[in-house]
Parts: C-alpha cells; sequence; structure tokens
C-alpha cells in the first residue's frame, strides 16, 4: 500500500499553480503549426510498429449545466441536435481509419463528455456499429471499453446496452451527495439514482465502477464530506477520484453563477482533502497519486505495482503502448511523438469534415528533450519513483549533467523531506506524494522558460 505523510505546513508552502501531467508537454504548448498533414505524416509512420490502439470519443452534449463543470461541452434539451455531430463524427472516424492499419487491435475505448448517455439507445447502437466498421475492435472482452455516466442520464435498461455493445467499465459522476451543495452547483442527483446504475453495472458483469468526487465545492465542510464519503463507501466502487475544485470563472463561464463566498477556505480545503486520504485508505483503497483511488485488487492498483502504469488524458491508465486515437470535437491524441488537438466548435468540426479534412486544430510534434522529460514525469507520477541509471542507459545521457539544473532544485526538496535522491535513483518519499505535481514541474522545461500558464493548485 502506498504510504503517505500528509504536512499541512508542507502542503500550503508548495501550494501553488501547475499542471497535471495528462501530457508532457502539456496543451499550453501545443500551437497551430503542427497542422493536418503533420498529423498524417506521423499516423501513417506509426504502422511499422503495429502498436495497438486507444480510441477516445467526446460527446459533447448535456442536458443542463453543471456549475462547477471546465469540460468542452454544448448544454441543450433538443436531443435532436445529436444526429448531426454524429454523422460528423463517422465522417472523422473514417478519415482515421485510413491512417492506421487494420492489423492493429483496439485494446482501449473511452466514451467521453459531456454526457455521453445523452444520445439514443438506437445512436448508441449504430455509433459501435460505425467503429467495428472502421477498426478493428476486440470482442472477447480482455479490452478497456469504458464509458462515462451521469446517473441522471442511464438506468438499468442502459446499463444493459452499454455492456451488450461492449462495454465493461463506467465512471460516475457524484462529486457530492449533500443536498445544499448539489443545489448549488446545479446538479441534482439522488443516491438511489447513483446506487441503481451501480448495482446494474454489477448485474450485468462490468469488470469496474469508478466514482468521482470533488471537494472544494460550496458549502461543503469536513462534517459534510465526511457523510458523502461514508455514503459513497457502502456503494464499494472499485476506484475513486476525489478531485480539488479550481474556481476559475474568468475561463469557465458556468462557474460565473457559483457564489465564491459560500466555497471552504483554503484551510478547509486541506482538512478536507486529509479526511478523503485517511477515510479511504482506512476501508482499504490504495491511493495511486493524483486524487485517485483504487481498490488493491483493481487494474490501476496491479499496475502500478508492476510498473506497468501509465498516464494520458483520461488520467490513470493499464496500456502505455497504445497509440491513441481523439475523435469529436476538442478530443486530444497521442500518436507517435506527437499530440494532436481537434477544433473546439461544432460549425468548425462541419466545415472541416464537409471538406474532407481532418479537424486538428493544433498539436505538437515532441523533440528528443521533449520524449526525455515525458519518460521521467510519467514513471515519477505514475511509480514515485525515477530509475536514473535505465534512464542515463536508454537516453544515452549522463544525468546530473544533462539535468544539473534540476538535481539542485530537487536538493532542496530533498531537504524538506519530499524525495530521496543519490546517484541511482530519485524516491518519492510519503510526504512528498501528495506534492507529486510540484516535484514534476522541476523537469518541465516550459514552466522554467516562463512561458504563460494556465493551471490549476496543486492540492
Amino acid at each position: 500500500m502506498t504510504e503517505l505523510v500528509f504536512d499541512p505546513e508542507l502542503i500550503r508552502r508548495y501550494d501553488k499553480a501547475g499542471p497535471r501531467y495528462t501530457s508532457y508537454p502539456t496543451a499550453v504548448q501545443f500551437h497551430d503549426g503542427f497542422a493536418e498533414a503533420d498529423y498524417r505524416r506521423i499516423a501513417s509512420a506509426t504502422n511499422d510498429q503495429r502498436r495497438p490502439l486507444s480510441l477516445y470519443f467526446h460527446l459533447p452534449f448535456c442536458d443542463t449545466v453543471c456549475y462547477y463543470c471546465a469540460c468542452n461541452k454544448v448544454v441543450t434539451k433538443d436531443r435532436s441536435k445529436a444526429a448531426p455531430y454524429l454523422t460528423q463524427l463517422y465522417k472523422e472516424m473514417a478519415l482515421q481509419s485510413e491512417l492506421f492499419s487494420p492489423a492493429r487491435i483496439v485494446k482501449q475505448l473511452h466514451w467521453g463528455g459531456g454526457t455521453p448517455t445523452f444520445i439514443s439507445h438506437d445512436e448508441m447502437r449504430v455509433l459501435m456499429a460505425q467503429t467495428r466498421r472502421n477498426f478493428t475492435l476486440l470482442d472477447d472482452d480482455t479490452g478497456e471499453y469504458s464509458i462515462e455516466i451521469d446517473p441522471r442520464e442511464a438506468d438499468t435498461a442502459t446499463i444493459a446496452l452499454l455492456r451488450e455493445l461492449g462495454f465493461n467499465r463506467i465512471s460516475l459522476g457524484v462529486q457530492d451527495f449533500d443536498p445544499r451543495v448539489q443545489l448549488a452547483v446545479n446538479r441534482i442527483q439522488s443516491e438511489k439514482e447513483t446506487a441503481e446504475v451501480i448495482t446494474a453495472a454489477r448485474k450485468y458483469g462490468f469488470h469496474s465502477v469508478s466514482l468521482d468526487l470533488i471537494y472544494g465545492l460550496p458549502h461543503q465542510s469536513v462534517a459534510s464530506f465526511d457523510r458523502t464519503l461514508e455514503r459513497i463507501l457502502k456503494l464499494q466502487p472499485d476506484r475513486l477520484s476525489v478531485f480539488n475544485y479550481a474556481h476559475l470563472p474568468e475561463l469557465f463561464k458556468p462557474q460565473r453563477r457559483i457564489n465564491a463566498e459560500e466555497l471552504p477556505s483554503a484551510a478547509d480545503k486541506l482538512a478536507i482533502l486529509q479526511l478523503s486520504i485517511d477515510k479511504l485508505t482506512g476501508a482499504g483503497y490504495v491511493y495511486i497519486g493524483m486524487d485517485h483511488f483504487a481498490k488493491p485488487d483493481d487494474e490501476l492498483a496491479v499496475a502500478q505495482r508492476n510498473g506497468t502504469l501509465y498516464r494520458n488524458f483520461q488520467g490513470y491508465s493499464t496500456h502505455a503502448e497504445c497509440d491513441l486515437i481523439g475523435l469529436g470535437i476538442t478530443s486530444i491524441g497521442s500518436v507517435g511523438n506527437s499530440y494532436a488537438q481537434n477544433v473546439k466548435t461544432l460549425d468548425e468540426y462541419a466545415t472541416r469534415l464537409d471538406a474532407d479534412h481532418l479537424p486538428v486544430l493544433r498539436g505538437i510534434e515532441l523533440s528528443a528533450d521533449d520524449i526525455l522529460r515525458r519518460e521521467i514525469i510519467t514513471q515519477l507520477i505514475c511509480h514515485f519513483e525515477l530509475d536514473i541509471a535505465s534512464i542515463e542507459k536508454k537516453y544515452k545521457i549522463g544525468f546530473k549533467e544533462y539535468f544539473g539544473h534540476e538535481v539542485e532544485l530537487l536538493g532542496g526538496m530533498r531537504a524538506d523531506g519530499l524525495v530521496q535522491l543519490d546517484d541511482a535513483c530519485i524516491r518519492v518519499q510519503p510526504r512528498g506524494k501528495l506534492l507529486i505535481r510540484n516535484i514534476c514541474m522541476v523537469f518541465d522545461r516550459y514552466l522554467r522558460e516562463r512561458q504563460e500558464q494556465r493551471y490549476s493548485k496543486v492540492i
């Protein structure tokens, strides 16, 4: 089990804004100089390696807006608006599939949003059929095929259909069960609705159920969040994510409807976080890192023990070997040594695809230095340690010579008890695990160059 030391004073001292490192370089470094032609060139070249594929579909529609949400979404009561978007999504899928050999198996598939279950059951069937037409999906249930669920938008029949279509993992948004908090963020969701979806998922043999919570929302307190955690633990999810709410109303318009005076103080947020860690680890969950917890026999915990855990735009993952294809507006893919992000609006998405162009808005092709730093950050954020000798051998560098400035910064962290550092290894210590983003930031060259950044606080 991952040991943690919660040191409030140390956390306050290190609590500054920084990336979540779902990629390195982060999306802030993506640029419009990377275009469709670059993506096509890189994607085609990856066929020589025959790496398996991961597909991410962004389904942006929501029936109602949750005020805390920072996702790219289209809020509408009109369900018919999904149909033209799905038609364009099928076009994009066809264009993408031309770039990848059919011998490349789809080991991962994920529908995110938005609210993926906004679309009708018939539309779900057609979307999966089109996916099978364009890509080689697994039929033996060994793939990691997951979907994000809003329990208000799903019933037992929906869960049964999703299982029939090949999904075997679900993630449910809960955020908080307290009625006062729900009202303040415009997400009224009963415990009964949530429990019914979880019961259905177990009935139909889903491999994993994950729940999302958010701390730092209006009216939350240690006592109120403790009550939510008690109710969550009775549902026995396989995984839990406990996210820090970042109040950035200047960037995300829905957040302007949240009264900042009703948000918990920084001290209260820290206390809620400490409660969550103590409560979940005390109940037997393993702290994976970066807000994530899992039961010891869950795939994430097993992958962390085996040294195969990975991190991408959906968070922690078990398939580092996949090329990730992003489909739909604003989705991000990771193919070869590149990242590519699609256009952000429905109109631009349709315009590009109607002209038979992939809707690539921007991206980046990684340099040798980017690839090296990405591996270091990935190892630290997933496994809390770095084997320096293996990095030196793989990249043909002298670590202390190449990273002289970084080693100097780590010296200060070593003095604070965050890391153990010697010639052979960087090992994150129990009091440093909650500050893993800070440790990774040491190796982020772009942060050091002080380019414009817009990140949330690390805690």
